[in-house]
């Protein structure tokens, strides 16, 4: 047992979902945390624990309220000593029309997709300051590298974490915490359940991998990455099968 502690957000479904068992598959406790789905998270947390023998905190929260994300982590003090890990995960999108998007939408994707980072940074960075050591790694996507018609606020989001992340990494790289983040292309979530078959055929053949990604496969990647030497830092990786 390494008995480090990651936290990762948005981890009730999807990647999320695939991340947390892979690092609890890797022996790390884990604070895992959702907006709504408390129980399915809880249930899927408690077989975690019979599986692996970890330990495991969940908290609900919208990170996009930077007070509900200060009491998450007030909740971690008795849990563990700080976050070793920490894994910004949580995200929405939204297909439409800039022009026909209201104010309201606009700032519930910033303040989900973008302003959680800013909170969950502040937060989980004095642990690792103090410990000269941590990791960072932020869930980014492609569209953050290129945009995307008709996703001009994800598309937004994601280019500020990428901006984020190389501001940031320069920030803590003397305190030996890096930060990173994974750019993924076209994954296998509920996310894409916007796409038809014949739509979703389409897109796969545009990708030379010829297919979506797993999310397990996005899982195993951030697990290799919270492992990589620490003079990787400050890096957008992209995970999207050659797509862009």
């Amino acid at each position: 047992m390494n008995h480090k502690t990651v936290l990762i957000t948005g981890a009730s479904r999807g990647i999320g979902k695939a991340i947390a068992a892979t690092f609890a598959g890797a022996g790390y406790d884990l604070v895992l945390n959702c907006t709504h789905s408390i129980d399915i998270l809880t249930t899927h947390a408690k077989e975690l624990e019979e599986l692996y023998g970890i330990r495991t905190l969940c908290v609900q929260a919208d990170v996009g309220n930077y007070a509900a994300v200060a009491d998450m982590f007030a909740q971690t003090k008795s849990f563990c000593k700080g976050i070793d890990i920490l894994i910004n995960n949580a995200g929405i999108s939204h297909i439409g029309l800039l022009s026909d998007m209201s104010i309201e939408k606009w700032n519930n994707i910033i303040n989900t997709n973008l302003s959680s980072v800013f909170s969950c940074c502040k937060h989980a960075i004095p642990y690792m300051v103090s410990q000269k050591s941590g990791k960072i790694i932020n869930i980014s996507s492609d569209w953050g590298l290129v945009g995307a018609s008709c996703e001009v606020a994800y598309s937004a989001s994601k280019g500020g974490i990428n901006a984020f992340t190389k501001a940031l990494a320069k920030e803590l790289a003397p305190s030996n915490i890096q930060v990173n983040a994974v750019a993924c292309g076209v994954i296998d979530t509920s996310m894409n359940s916007c796409f038809d078959a014949d739509e979703k055929a389409t897109l796969a053949d545009e990708i030379p991998a010829g297919r979506f990604g797993s999310p397990t496969e996005v899982a195993k990647y951030i697990l290799q990455l919270s492992n990589a030497p620490s003079y990787l830092t400050g890096q957008i990786i992209s995970f999207d099968g050659g797509w862009i």
